[in-house]
Formats: C-alpha cells, sequence, structure tokens
C-alpha cells in the first residue's frame, strides 16, 4: 500500500513526490510517457540536451522556489533574449532601445517615447480587440512588424477576433536592456531538466508507460490518496465537454554545423512564415558541452502552433469565458473527489510557469499535511 500514487512525472507531480518521500511517506510515481520530465524533459542529442516539449527558461523572483530548485541541479546564467525575425529585418526583444533604434532610428529614450504616444493616439476609448489593445500599448508599427503576425499564428485567429485581455500589457523598456525577464533568478540546469526531475525523483518508484485512466479501479485500490496532474476533463471522461488547448508541434534536425542562428531563440514575426519560432538548443548551455568544449553540430526546433484536437499533446489552455465556466463545471467535480488531489497545468486548466508549479506544488503538499 501507499500513501501516495502521483500520476505524471512532470515538474508538480515531481515536486510533490519529492516533498512527500523526504515527510517519510511511500511513493508511487507513473506516467504514461515512456520517460519522466513532462514538458520539460529534455534529451541528449550530439551532446547538446535538446528541450523535446519546447523552450524552457527558469526564472522567479520567489527566493525559496528558487533555493528549492537549486537542491536538485546547478544552473547555468543562462539570460533569454530573443531575436525577432520580420522578413529578414532582425529585431531586439523584448521592446526596448535597441528595437525602437532599429524601427525607427531614434536615439533617445525621449525620441522612442515621442514616436510611441504619436502612433498610440490612433487608439481612444477602451480597446475592443487585441490588435487595438497592442496598437495603443506600442503604436501601429511595432504592432504591424513584431505583434500582429506572430500572434495570428500562435492563436490560428486574426488579432481583431481576439479578446484584448490576452496582451493586457507588453513590456516597453527605454533601456537598452535585452533580458526578457524581470526575474531576479535565471537560468537552465545545467546537464538539463531530465537529470533534475531525476534527483528530485532519487529513490522514489517510479512506472512508466502507464496509463492511470486506463488502470483508474486498480490503482485507486493502492494508495490512499491520488495526485492528478493529467487533464481534469479526460478524468471525468470529457462527460461535460472538451476544454480546448493551443498545441505545438515541433519540427527537429541536426545540422551538420557548429552555428545556425547564433541565438537560442528567434521568432518569426510575419505571417508567411509557418512556423513562430526556431529554437537552437546548443545556446541555452553557451554551445558548450560540460567539460566546456565547443559542440561541432547543432539541433534546431521549428515550432509551429496549432488547434487542439483529441489525442494532440495540450499546452496552453484556452481560458475564454467559455472554457473557463466548463472548467468551473469540472471543479466542482473534483472538489467531491475526496482522495484526490488535482493539481498542475492540465489538472487546474490554468497556465503556469515553471516557478508557480513548483510554488503551487510545495503550497499543496503543505495544505495536504498541515
Amino acid at each position: 500500500m501507499y500513501d501516495y500514487i502521483i500520476v505524471g512525472a512532470g515538474l508538480y507531480g515531481a515536486v510533490f513526490a519529492q516533498q512527500a518521500k523526504e515527510a517519510g511517506k511511500k511513493v508511487l510515481i507513473i506516467d504514461k510517457r515512456s520517460n519522466i520530465g513532462g514538458n520539460i524533459y529534455t534529451e541528449k542529442i550530439e551532446g547538446i540536451n535538446v528541450h523535446k516539449y519546447g523552450a524552457h527558461i527558469f526564472h522567479t523572483n520567489n527566493k525559496e522556489v528558487w533555493e528549492y530548485v537549486n537542491r536538485f541541479a546547478e544552473f547555468n546564467r543562462f539570460t533569454n533574449s530573443p531575436v525577432a525575425n520580420y522578413k529578414g529585418e532582425l529585431y531586439s526583444m523584448p521592446f526596448n532601445m535597441y528595437t525602437f533604434n532599429k524601427m525607427w532610428g531614434v536615439v533617445t529614450p525621449e525620441e522612442a517615447s515621442a514616436k510611441i504616444e504619436e502612433q498610440r493616439k490612433e487608439i481612444t476609448g477602451e480597446p475592443k480587440n487585441l490588435e487595438e489593445q497592442a496598437v495603443s500599448l506600442v503604436g501601429r508599427d511595432i504592432y504591424e512588424k513584431l505583434v500582429k503576425g506572430y500572434t495570428e499564428k500562435q492563436w490560428g485567429r486574426g488579432c481583431k477576433e481576439l479578446p484584448a485581455f490576452i496582451i493586457k500589457r507588453l513590456p516597453v523598456r527605454l533601456t537598452f536592456d535585452n533580458n526578457y525577464f524581470n526575474a531576479l533568478y535565471q537560468g537552465i540546469p545545467i546537464g538539463g531538466y531530465t537529470k533534475m526531475i531525476g534527483n528530485m525523483l532519487e529513490d522514489i518508484e517510479v512506472q512508466l508507460n502507464t496509463d492511470y485512466l486506463k488502470n483508474k479501479a486498480e490503482l485507486d485500490k493502492l494508495a490512499d490518496k491520488i495526485v492528478y496532474t493529467g487533464a481534469i476533463d479526460a478524468y471525468f471522461d470529457y462527460k461535460l465537454g472538451y476544454l480546448e488547448y493551443r498545441s505545438v508541434r515541433f519540427d527537429t534536425e541536426i545540422l551538420d554545423k557548429p552555428n545556425f542562428q547564433g541565438n537560442a531563440a528567434v521568432n518569426y514575426t510575419d505571417r508567411e512564415t509557418l512556423w513562430t519560432r526556431i529554437i537552437e538548443h546548443k545556446w541555452f548551455e553557451f554551445g558548450k558541452d560540460e567539460k566546456g568544449n565547443d559542440l561541432p553540430k547543432t539541433v534546431i526546433s521549428r515550432e509551429y502552433s496549432s488547434e487542439w484536437k483529441p489525442g494532440d499533446e495540450p499546452y496552453y489552455p484556452v481560458n475564454d469565458e467559455k472554457n473557463t465556466k466548463l472548467y468551473e463545471s469540472y471543479k466542482e467535480l473534483a472538489d467531491k473527489e475526496k482522495n484526490v488531489i488535482f493539481g498542475g497545468r492540465l489538472g487546474e486548466y490554468k497556465y503556469y510557469d515553471m516557478d508557480v508549479t513548483v510554488s503551487e506544488a510545495l503550497k499543496k503538499w503543505e495544505e495536504t499535511n498541515e
């Protein structure tokens, strides 16, 4: 008999399992995939830790969370500085003085500010959709080149059809600062995320290639409590309907050259380029192996955003009014499941950054064991 069966060997499940084990509980963690790590799974290819389910950069202002993850990995000093490619024109992200200089030739923060102010005047009154919201924040030029195409590819809809709240704010910096995140702590675990999750799950029984929902009756008998990090609607066999997601497809290739784009992430912001961005994985660890040697090859992943359909990998919850209402109905059912804890991005139908995932799992462990 186990104290906990934890469904999902991703970040939330691994943190909860580690805390339970540390408290002397008997834990079994299961996952239907053939690997641990969930969507932060990294696989070593040509000496490069490849982020198999998209780029994951750990960033947080939460010191407790930072100290917690550093128990299981040493983090490098990677800083996320994406580049935007609009039809061959390259711009710095997030929007800062380098961006404004390239866009308009302005040199001082005052000139940049004046240019944005002048273009924002186009929108009067409350913005009615994403396009109006974006123009009211950064002006028409930046919207057309750096926001519109990328956003439409990501959501599969025109910006005029998307709600304004998706872009509540766009970071505008009147400094020469390419650091994407406003975070005190950021980096990538040296050796990859899979190694970090492996360290968290040390001495914990892990069963892969096991579908909880297909084996629910017998698995439930083996534990006092279940921690479920899968999709909440799948748990209830979609009886109230399907929650919607956006999905992502990755086209990954090994190139026989040391450098493809010179940066970890390049966003393609025009509508005509089918992919949203290209990740060059080696630059998350500065193009070096763990001994500090240069790597002769490179691995790139083109990312294509797509409409989710059952059977696809769910990535981003579509937290619009309709889906939020449906989730609330599922949550009412979940609250009646006395021995089941629903957690994580899919279990709570929320987009969580990694640090929030860690924080929520630690919090849930404490609440459960008060």
